[in-house]
């Protein structure tokens, strides 16, 4: 969070060899994409899902990747399998995620749905509130 990157890819590295997680690394992976590296990010999200097929945020930060590449159609189905998962504490995520898709690619019903679907599980989710908003006004 302190920018302070390289150190950190050190640190995940280190913890991942004495003990791998999941969430260790998906955090790597989370590190790379700060750093532009979206390829590396989105292959140490590959191993968090070995590590733990059952842990959702992975699956939805290799669809958040996949948005910055503009790779929308296979970002879908990432998010799909986020949503799934068995282990994930802000489901909210990935429909949020969908849709900003489906707004991208002009299915408009589609991803006012998501985003009313990311409310429901978080009320109070800021950026999901802002996106229908916003999506809402415009077809007005």
């Amino acid at each position: 969070m302190k920018g302070e990157l390289e150190e950190a890819v050190t640190l995940y590295k280190k913890s991942i060899e004495t003990h791998p997680t999941a969430e260790a690394y998906t955090f790597l992976g989370w590190t790379y994409s700060f750093m532009g590296r979206l390829d590396d990010a989105i292959e140490e999200c590959h191993k968090a899902i070995a590590q733990d097929p059952d842990f959702g945020n992975p699956y939805n930060d290799i669809g958040a990747y996949l948005i910055e590449k503009d790779e929308l159609d296979e970002a879908i189905v990432w998010f799909q399998k986020a949503l799934l998962a068995r282990r994930y504490e802000s489901p909210a995520f990935p429909h949020l995620n969908l849709g900003r898709v489906y707004e991208r690619k002009g299915q408009w019903t589609e991803a006012i749905d998501s985003y009313k679907k990311a409310l429901a599980l978080n009320p109070s989710y800021a950026l999901a509130k802002k996106a229908l908003g916003r999506l809402i006004s415009s077809l007005n």
